[in-house]
Parts: structure tokens; sequence; C-alpha cells
């Protein structure tokens, strides 16, 4: 496991599992998400045990407040040897999703990489979804930014190959978690919910930890050391499309 990572949209859902599993695995980890309160009850919670765990409220839309958070993160925490671009926007506005998804990764990769060079074995993970992959309900501005972050990954994991950086996506199929969209759809959109789920073979969507068990193993240098450029889906077989 990396020493040290970073993680956006961590208050909740995914990204707060993504913080909960580095640190089970001993890493140092800052945090970010866009609400303060969301942040200060997540840190409060992450390092009731002596964990470190830092968290700061940060719009991953401004770049200059991007760029600080990660400076400050790699001050605190020593170096940044790992980095979890985790964010969205949710938004079927293309300027929201561009802005939030698609540049909030890239920024988040540009203010991090010269830490990760420097730890000669560094790791990025950003999170994509199956509507990258394949059109589903969220076509559109969603499902178009998404199949971007996996492009713009494996373009990194080509560029950093040998500069000993490794560069993966994850790209989660249906995922249920309190405060997410999913319970939303559920309440106010019966039969789309019902549509939904009755796509997933496994008759279930999954959960955030077990997205966040994909991240947590990209992220470790131990165990995938020699992978990089890869598209990991965690869906629980819901897309058809063979991968070659």
């Amino acid at each position: 496991m990396e020493r040290t990572a970073i993680v956006t949209g961590a208050g909740s859902g995914i990204g707060r599992a993504v913080v909960e599993g580095l640190l089970a695995e001993g890493a140092d980890v800052a945090f970010c998400a866009r609400s303060a309160d969301s942040v200060a009850a997540a840190q409060a919670e992450l390092s009731a045990d002596g964990s470190i765990a830092f968290g700061t409220a940060v719009d991953v839309s401004d770049a200059a407040a991007l760029n600080d958070w990660v400076a400050h993160s790699a001050e605190a925490l020593g170096s940044i040897d790992g980095v979890v671009a985790n964010v969205s926007a949710l938004s079927g506005d293309w300027r929201s999703s561009i802005e939030v998804d698609l540049m909030g990764t890239i920024g988040l990769v540009d203010a991090a990489l010269p830490h990760l060079l420097a730890t000669g074995a560094g790791s990025i993970v950003t999170i994509s979804s199956v509507s990258g992959r394949e059109i589903d309900v969220f076509a559109g501005s969603y499902g178009s930014v998404k199949a971007a972050i996996i492009h713009y990954t494996q373009g990194l994991a080509h560029q950093l190959a040998g500069k000993g950086v490794r560069a993966n996506t994850v790209s989660p199929g249906n995922t249920y978690f309190p405060g997410g969209v999913w319970p939303s759809i559920e309440r106010d959109d019966p039969e789309l919910f019902k549509a939904s789920l009755d796509l997933n073979p496994t008759g279930r969507m999954a959960t955030a930890q077990e997205v966040a068990n994909a991240v947590v193993f990209l992220s470790s240098s131990a165990v995938a050391s020699f992978i990089t450029g890869t598209n990991l889906l965690v869906d629980g077989a819901l897309t058809r499309g063979v991968q070659f």
C-alpha cells in the first residue's frame, strides 16, 4: 500500500469508503469534499481510532483552490504517493460535468504529479462509470465525460509508465449507498429504479465498499505493481460488452 494518498469527493459514498480502505491498509490520507459539514463529520469519525486523515472542504472546479489543497496535503502528509480522483457533479448539464468530473480529475492529477514523480512509484486511480463504456440511462454529458476519463487515464498510463507512476480507472456499475443517487431514484422514480435493478444479474447493486476495494487494490504498489492502463469494471456483470 502507498504510504500517503489524497482522495477527492470523499465526504460520503465511494470516496468515503476509499478513505476507510486506505486507512485500514496503513496509509495516511488527505481527503476533500464540497460540503464543509460532511468533511468535518467524516474527519471526526475517520480519525477517532488514531488514523491520520485530514479533511478539507474544496470545490474541485475551482482550480486555484484545488492546487492549494494538493500543496497543503503534500505538506501535511510529507509526500503524496497515491491519488484517487473520485468526484462527480452527477449532472446532466454539460458544463458542470466537464468542469467537475473531467477538469476536476485532470486538475488533481496535474497538481499532484510532481509529488508522484518524486516517489518513483506513484499511483493514480480515476473513477469513471459503466456509463462511460455503454449507452444507458445516463447517456449524454455524464456518460461522455466518464468515457473521456477512461481515455485520459489510459494516456497517462503510457506517458508515465517509464517514470514509475501507474494510472488506472475503476468503473463502478450501479452503486447503492445512503445519500447516493440510487436511493433518490428509488424514492422518486420507482419504475426507473426497478428497471435498473433488473439489469443487474446478481439481483442487487454494488456497495460503496465493494467499489472501494478495487480502488485500494489498484492503489497498492505491493499487489498491483505491474497493473497500469486498465479499466477495472466493478459491476456484477451488469455490462454486456466483451473486453479484449
